[in-house]
């Protein structure tokens, strides 16, 4: 019997150590049994210790991948990361309103460093034409305060901050998620009606690499497979939380998460 292929596609920047970008989403969509294809839209060089270099494809190659994709393929999900410019996110846009299925904006704005890597142009730009498309957008806590030009320093902030992403920016709902605060790792989820709080215990690790991507590839992959954006998020919260339990410490830096750590869970006889 020929197994239900459920698809998704990621339009992101590429990280060639593996933690993060392209390679985390591919890596997730494989973990949760999901057709994974990619878009890129820029090469960046990186690894646990930082970003080195960047470079963006020119427009004409970026829209070649998405015709390639889009005129062949089904789509159950797509995802977005790395979108640096105006003129890029233009272009993807027009793509983006082709999805079959459901929308994850992972809007990535703001390195771990605390740089900002879009300008407030692009920002104003995913704000008023690219988030309405999406079925969550995904943001941190840098990312959530850039987006919104609001200070975010405790959990109604957070849900503030989810608030007007959904009702002034136009989204069909925000998953604000805490793992820059202290305590627990708190996520809240607001889907226009209900402000839904997700925890999990915090685990001490500077093995954190990637961690991003890979939760908002997990929601991807989820909801590409019909899941509801809740459960969605519910075990892409326990996917995320999991590859950060196992992680690998390899590297100078912040060392990746590891992918496949729920593949041990299930070998010991765990369940989600």
């Amino acid at each position: 019997m020929v197994k239900k292929l459920h698809s998704v596609l990621t339009i992101a920047g590429t990280d060639p150590s593996g933690g993060a970008g392209i390679q985390a989403d591919l890596k997730t969509f494989q973990e949760l049994e999901t057709y994974g294809m990619s878009v890129i839209t820029s090469v960046v060089a990186q690894n646990t210790t930082g970003v080195q270099a960047v470079e963006h494809l020119s427009l004409d190659m970026l829209e070649a991948q998405l015709v390639s994709v889009f005129s062949d393929m089904p789509l159950h999900a797509c995802k977005t990361g790395m979108i640096a410019s105006v003129d890029m996110l233009e272009v993807v846009q027009t793509y983006l309103r082709k999805c079959q299925g459901p929308i994850v904006i992972d809007p990535v704005m703001v390195a771990t460093s605390g740089d900002v890597l879009i300008d407030e142009a692009a920002r104003n730009y995913l704000r008023d034409k690219v988030l309405p498309l999406s079925a969550v957008v995904t943001p941190n806590i840098p990312e959530a305060s850039y987006l919104t030009e609001k200070d975010i320093e405790s959990y109604d902030d957070m849900k503030q901050a989810a608030e007007i992403i959904v009702h002034e920016f136009g989204a069909r709902a925000a998953l604000v998620k805490g793992g820059h605060l202290t305590g627990e790792a708190k996520d809240f989820l607001y889907d226009g009606e209900t402000m839904h709080e997700f925890t999990a215990e915090r685990i001490h690790t500077n093995n954190t690499h990637g961690t991003g991507c890979t939760y908002a590839a997990a929601i991807t992959a989820h909801l590409g497979r019909g899941k509801e954006l809740y459960e969605a998020v519910r075990l892409g919260k326990y996917f995320v939380t999991e590859a950060i339990r196992d992680s690998f410490d390899i590297g100078a830096g912040s060392g990746p998460t590891n992918h496949f750590a729920t593949r041990h869970l299930e070998a010991v006889g765990k369940s989600l």
